[in-house]
């Protein structure tokens, strides 16, 4: 018999069970693991449902789950808030259904606008759904020469620029260099800033499995950094900022280059370059690096709303309030920035 049982905060001991099930399922994601329910709550105070299915005292699946409240952007039950992936991983269809009825109930308990699941895979044929976004994962080759050849030649050539620039690149101990550069460049884009203690909190929480790595001009100057997560023999390149600069010294590329090459040289065997929103520039800068996009199945279930909310740059209703933010002086901008993200997810 399938039971579903709720992991508390607390308990470190079923944590590491839930984290020793997740390294082990095949379908479960770095942003499966026990640690997010403690930065949620940390952090932005987010209540969180970290739900799990036993049978016979051994988890079969998992699902974690948070709920955001806000004003401005509603109330949803979300798996999971700032993850690209989410959704149920379960060792079969069974584990997986009682997962889903039990996270239906919670979010009819909550009273949310909507549940949303963050799918790999197509679940539910009819639950609304949104696949606005796309994956990019490629192979990590056996060598620094074979990954070089596998780049395609124009985006091959701004590696090699960044090369003949002198760039240099080190893994950070603390996230200092890494939030300046992130901080100006969201704020360039119009769109507030995580806060500074969200990405102390990722490092101090994941320990090893989640790196800083900064590159920097002949100078010493920090031009381009990125925060990254490992999960099995993958990397995954999450957060990222870049000084104005960077464009013209080609220290975006080099960036992701010695991002690969560390990768290579620990063995890793897959390079997630994460999600991107069709059309828009991450999404062309990753399909010129010889990236294929793959479709993102973001499924909801809607209770007080009549369609899936668009809570994204590219909702025509957001600009002027994007154009807004880019004229706020920045200090000013990373102050606000925190209560307006915590509610976006």
């Amino acid at each position: 018999m399938t039971t579903i049982q709720r992991l508390a905060p607390e308990d470190a001991g079923r944590a590491a069970a839930w984290d020793a099930y997740v390294l082990a399922c095949p379908a479960a994601t770095f942003f499966h693991r026990a640690g997010w329910q403690r930065v949620l709550r940390e952090v932005f105070r987010h209540e969180t449902v970290f739900l799990y299915a036993e049978r016979a005292g051994r988890i079969v699946g998992v699902l974690p789950l948070a709920r955001v409240k806000s004003l401005l952007f509603g109330h949803s039950l979300v798996s999971l808030p700032f993850a690209v992936y989410g959704g149920v991983a379960a060792d079969d269809e069974d584990a997986a259904l009682a997962l889903e009825a039990a996270a239906e109930r919670q979010a009819r308990e909550f009273g949310v606008e909507h549940l949303e699941l963050r799918q790999l895979e197509r679940r539910h044929e009819g639950w609304p759904r949104q696949e606005l976004y796309v994956a990019f994962r490629k192979e990590i080759l056996a060598d620094d020469e074979a990954n070089m050849q596998a780049i395609p030649r124009k985006q091959r050539a701004m590696v090699r620029k960044g090369i003949k620039n002198g760039l240099a690149s080190s893994f950070d101990d603390g996230v200092e260099r890494f939030f300046a550069l992130y901080a100006d460049n969201v704020h360039r884009h119009g769109t507030p800033a995580m806060p500074k203690r969200w990405f102390q909190a990722l490092r101090r929480e994941f320990g090893q499995d989640c790196s800083v790595l900064t590159v920097t001009a002949p100078d010493g100057r920090p031009l381009s950094s990125v925060l990254s997560f490992y999960f099995r023999d993958e990397i995954l390149p999450y957060y990222a900022g870049d000084d104005e600069a960077a464009r013209d010294l080609a220290a975006n590329d080099f960036k992701y280059w010695e991002l690969m090459r560390h990768a290579c040289a620990r063995g890793l065997k897959t390079f997630d370059y994460g999600r991107s929103k069709q059309g828009t520039g991450p999404y062309a800068f990753k399909k010129n690096w010889g990236f294929e996009p793959t479709p993102l199945h973001y499924e909801y279930r809607l209770y007080k709303r009549d369609e899936v909310p668009q809570h994204n740059p590219s909702n025509a209703k957001y600009q002027l309030l994007i154009r807004t933010w880019r004229r706020l002086p920045l200090a000013l901008a990373n102050t606000i920035g925190p209560h307006i993200v915590r509610s976006l997810g």
